[in-house]
């Protein structure tokens, strides 16, 4: 079964996107990068932006589900709002569009790409590398993150994630 997954690690000013194909028990990076958006640009027009961007990958890519990483609830609030009106447009983009999206904790992340959800970044970055086999680190870090992100659906977190509840 041939699966697309487009992974995202949401921000305002930096939102990672990466596309993995799942085919046949291997994962095959097909796209991935930073949209980036202007720090003095008003927040809508920046929140636009990111829509109108993830929503030309998802019409190109015609992607099978939408993996949104989840927001970490660090020191600063103000941040933490900022990443999720992006998730919002992400989210937003993907209901149009009728694709399925998924949430999950940088924690369920890690633990799916490394096998431990305490894995430092350059952990991370190196496996998505070995299980993409790509000839080289997969950079910048938000790039790196969301074809983390969508490692972790295409590797079938959402079963895992049923199979958690179930037992609970």
């Amino acid at each position: 079964m041939h699966v697309i997954v487009l992974g995202i690690d949401p921000g305002v000013a930096n939102t990672g996107f990466g596309i993995v194909a799942h085919d046949r028990g291997r994962l095959v990076a097909l796209d991935g990068g930073v949209i980036e958006t202007p720090a003095g640009q008003d927040a809508g027009a920046r929140l636009a932006a990111i829509h109108a961007r993830v929503g030309e990958l998802m019409d190109g890519y015609k992607p099978d589900a939408v993996a949104v990483e989840d927001l970490y609830f660090g020191a600063n609030a103000r941040s933490a709002f900022a990443v999720g009106q992006a998730r919002g447009v992400v989210i937003l983009a993907a209901g149009q569009r009728a694709i399925r999206t998924s949430s999950y904790t940088p924690q369920q992340v890690k633990a799916a790409v490394c096998g431990s959800g305490k894995a430092a970044k350059d952990q991370v970055q190196r496996m998505v590398q070995t299980l993409l086999a790509l000839p080289e680190l997969p950079k910048p870090d938000h790039a790196a993150d969301a074809l983390a992100v969508a490692i972790c659906h295409a590797n079938g977190a959402p079963l895992q994630a049923a199979l958690e509840r179930v037992s609970a």
